[in-house]
C-alpha cells in the first residue's frame, strides 16, 4: 500500500513562531510512518517558503528542524510549489499569519486539503474580541470586557476601563494566542504599560475583568459530528500563566481529567461544542474555561491550532479518552480529507 503524504507546515511570521517549531517537532515524531510519509516546509519570519526534510521512518530524537538561525537560503521555493496531488497538509502554525485564515485562505486557493478549521472560523476564533461578540449572542457566559481599538482616545478608555471593571485587569492583544503580549494590571501605571506592550503586537486590545479562577480546557474534535474531551486543568507555579510560564520555565503542570464535578464537566462540554458550532468550527479546537470558587464558569477563548508539543494539553486530553497521538493525527487528517471533498461539493 502506497503512503499518504503530509505536507508539515511550521514556523511562520508571527511571535508564536517557536511554538510552531516545537509543535512541529512533536508531531513528525508521533506520525505513524507505516501509513504517512512526510515533507516539512519552514515559513520563515520573512514569510519565506523554505523546503527542509523529509521522512518514510520516525525521525532520531536528535533530529531538528530547521529554524530562522539555520535556514539554508538555496532551498527557498515558491508558496505554490508546496501543492501536490492527493496530500494533506498539516499547517502546525500558531497566531497571526498561521492560524487567523490567512494560509487556510492561500491552501484553498490551491486546492490542497488541510487539518483544522476554515478560513471563517480560523479568523474569527482569533480575534478575541470578535469570539466575545459572537459567542455572546449565543448566550455563552464571559468574563465583563473592554476594547481599546487604536486611535481611540486613549484617556477616555482608560475611564471607561475603570468605571466598569476593576482590578486586577488583563489586557491581551485581539490577535495573538500563547500568551504572547498578555500582561495582568493592578493599577492604573500598570495598564498604560501593559497596553503600551500589547500594542506592539495588535491595533486592537482587549481587557477583560481579572478574575480568581482555576484554568480548565476541554478539547473538540469533529466536523459534524463534534466530539469533546472530560476537562483538564492548568495547575500553575506561578500567579500568571505568561509564555515564558508556559514554554520556557515550564512553571505548570496539567491535571487530566481535572477535578470537577460531573455537572461541571457537562456544562464546559456543551458550551465547549456550542461556540465551536456557532463559530462554524470543524477539525480540532481547545476551548478554555474559567471557574470561580462560586461555580461559575466563564468562556475565555476558542485556541483554532492548539500546541501540538509533547507536553501540550490538547494532544493529552485526547490520550485520556483514548486516543493516542499517532491516532490523533490519523484522525485529523482524515476530517481535513472529508472538509476537503464536502467543500469542493458545495463549488456547484
Amino acid at each position: 500500500m502506497s503512503k499518504e503524504t503530509i505536507i508539515l507546515l511550521y514556523g511562520g511570521r508571527s511571535a508564536e513562531r517557536e511554538v510552531s517549531v516545537l509543535s512541529a517537532e512533536s508531531v513528525m515524531r508521533a506520525i505513524n510512518y507505516n501509513q504517512f510519509f512526510v515533507k516539512t516546509y519552514f515559513i520563515t519570519k520573512d514569510g519565506d517558503f523554505i523546503k527542509t526534510q523529509e521522512f518514510d521512518r520516525t525521525p532520531s530524537t536528535d533530529e531538528k528542524l530547521m529554524t530562522n538561525s539555520t535556514i539554508i537560503p538555496s532551498q527557498k521555493i515558491r508558496p505554490s510549489d508546496i501543492y501536490e496531488e492527493n496530500a494533506v497538509v498539516f499547517p502546525v502554525l500558531h497566531g497571526p499569519m498561521g492560524e487567523d485564515g490567512s494560509i487556510q485562505g492561500f491552501l484553498e486557493v490551491l486546492r490542497l486539503p488541510y487539518v483544522g478549521t476554515n478560513v471563517l472560523a480560523s479568523s474569527v476564533a482569533m480575534d478575541k474580541i470578535t469570539t466575545k461578540q459572537v459567542l455572546t449572542s449565543e448566550g455563552i457566559p464571559q468574563v465583563a470586557f473592554e476594547t481599546v481599538i487604536e486611535g481611540e482616545d486613549l484617556e477616555e478608555k482608560i475611564r471607561t476601563i475603570e468605571a466598569h471593571l476593576t482590578y486586577p485587569v488583563f489586557i491581551k492583544p485581539a490577535n495573538m494566542g500563547s500568551s504572547v503580549g498578555i500582561s495582568k494590571a493592578d493599577n492604573q501605571a500598570d495598564l498604560r504599560a501593559a497596553l503600551e506592550l500589547a500594542f506592539r503586537y495588535d491595533s486592537r486590545l482587549l481587557v477583560e475583568q481579572g478574575v480568581n479562577a482555576r484554568e480548565i480546557e476541554v478539547g473538540l474534535l469533529g466536523n459534524a459530528d463534534i466530539q469533546t474531551t472530560l476537562p483538564g486543568e492548568v495547575v500553575k507555579d506561578v500567579a500568571f500563566y505568561d509564555y515564558d510560564a508556559k514554554y520556557i520555565d515550564n512553571k505548570i503542570s496539567m491535571a487530566i481529567p481535572a477535578d470537577v464535578s460531573t455537572d461541571v464537566a457537562e456544562q464546559m462540554r456543551n458550551y465547549a461544542a456550542t461556540a465551536f458550532r456557532v463559530i462554524g468550527g470543524c477539525g480540532l479546537s481547545r476551548c478554555d474555561f474559567f471557574l470561580t470558587e462560586a461555580g461559575e464558569i466563564f468562556l475565555n477563548e476558542l485556541n483554532t491550532m492548539p500546541g501540538f508539543t509533547q507536553w501540550s494539553m490538547y494532544p493529552l486530553l485526547w490520550d485520556n479518552m483514548g486516543l493516542a497521538y499517532p491516532d490523533l493525527i490519523e484522525e485529523l487528517v482524515a476530517l481535513a480529507k472529508e472538509s476537503f471533498d464536502k467543500r469542493e461539493q458545495h463549488l456547484i
